[in-house]
């Protein structure tokens, strides 16, 4: 009886932290969400268009899962016109079709842009045939280079695990977990503490990041006082809430990623998602996206501020795929009102945008592959 019943417990555990994972793609948006009214609006300044050199040494991949032009706009809009995204000038568009999709899942998506391979949806970091293939943060580390990934969704999520792990399967939270100690990764941070430290195999993944001489942190506060060694940083069960509730996490977050790996003289790698412009898109609300893609643009604000400073730092801002087929259909620039309308709650097919500044932005232009954009960075950072 005790067998049976700590297997069904063990069972419904399983069951309340996938749900927890997942729950965004239930949201509904109500009136209220369909329309986004600014209230703050924050100043966007201009940066140098001049570089130290013809290559870089470091490279920041910035991935607004989720975001089409239409989000693009709908922030820019509700900025009230202008947006740090504005000061990117090689500009092109990444076709995102997975292996066996027209329309691809982040899962795929995400490997495509962290490997160069395409894959099946649901798959991480494996290839169409279910092989392990490495990422460009792999290289980026075997080659001495320092690296980095952070996240608003739990650093477990479909995006950031394309990057560190290779699982058949998305959903398998705590396996992905499992890899960041395969690794010498760095710094990561986002949330996910359950599959770290509440785990069906009774492993706490907290502790062992300890042994391997991670400082691991849990409080955003605390995570933006390390400068330097390395940091796990975990900042909520499963995932940040929104804006409202999270604050500047990921700003913040970024900011402390690039001081530590700034340490490393040879360079290093980075990636950051802003993962919930895609929530936004499967809640149907544009409150949401509008929310989430100014917080993403201040993200990358934080990456201009480090690059234009170094001189030697390509940004690459680009996105998995589109969510919600946003169309704008109503909207007033000086007040930074936007009113948005939505045809799926899912991904959708269409082409999203590639955004390059600093040394080497100029082969992002054009209509390329999604596998196209780490194929450049490769050859840029690792060959």
């Amino acid at each position: 009886m005790r067998t049976k019943f700590g297997l069904f417990f063990l069972m419904l555990t399983i069951g309340v932290q996938v749900f927890a994972q997942d729950q965004y793609l239930k949201a509904k948006s109500d009136s209220i969400e369909k329309i986004y009214e600014a209230k703050d609006i924050y100043p966007v300044k201009s940066f140098s268009q001049k570089f130290k050199t013809q290559k870089p040494k470091n490279i920041i991949l910035l991935i607004g899962d989720g975001m089409g032009v239409s989000q693009v706009f709908a922030g820019l809009t509700a900025n009230k016109g202008h947006l740090f995204l504005e000061n990117f000038k090689h500009i092109g568009f990444s076709k995102t079709q997975s292996a066996n999709g027209y329309i691809t899942d982040s899962a795929a998506g995400g490997t495509a842009l962290a490997s160069g391979h395409k894959t099946n949806n649901g798959a991480i970091g494996v290839d169409a045939d279910g092989k392990p293939v490495k990422s460009i943060l792999e290289e980026a580390e075997a080659k001495g280079l320092a690296t980095g990934l952070v996240s608003s969704s739990a650093i477990t999520h479909a995006t950031p695990a394309s990057f560190i792990s290779h699982q058949d399967g998305r959903s398998m939270y705590e396996e992905i977990a499992t890899d960041f100690l395969k690794t010498d990764i760095d710094v990561f941070i986002g949330g996910g503490i359950d599959h770290f430290s509440k785990r069906k195999d009774g492993r706490n993944l907290m502790e062992e990041l300890k042994s391997k001489g991670y400082q691991v942190e849990t409080d955003i506060m605390e995570i933006s006082k390390v400068k330097k060694g390395k940091l796990a940083g975990l900042t909520a069960p499963v995932h940040n809430g929104r804006v409202a509730e999270r604050g500047d996490m990921l700003p913040v977050a970024t900011k402390t990623a690039l001081n530590i790996l700034d340490n490393n003289k040879k360079g290093f790698f980075l990636m950051v998602e802003g993962s919930m412009i895609d929530w936004g898109g499967h809640a149907s609300s544009t409150r949401y996206i509008v929310e989430e893609m100014l917080d993403f643009d201040k993200v990358i604000g934080e990456a201009l501020e480090f690059a234009e400073k170094d001189g030697e730092t390509l940004i690459i801002v680009t996105a998995d795929h589109e969510t919600g087929g946003m169309a704008i259909t109503g909207g007033n620039m000086q007040k930074g009102v936007v009113i948005g309308s939505f045809p799926t709650t899912d991904h959708t097919a269409v082409m999203v945008p590639v955004f390059s500044y600093g040394p080497g932005a100029q082969e992002f232009t054009g209509i390329m592959e999604n596998t196209d954009i780490t194929v450049k960075m490769r050859k840029l950072l690792i060959e």
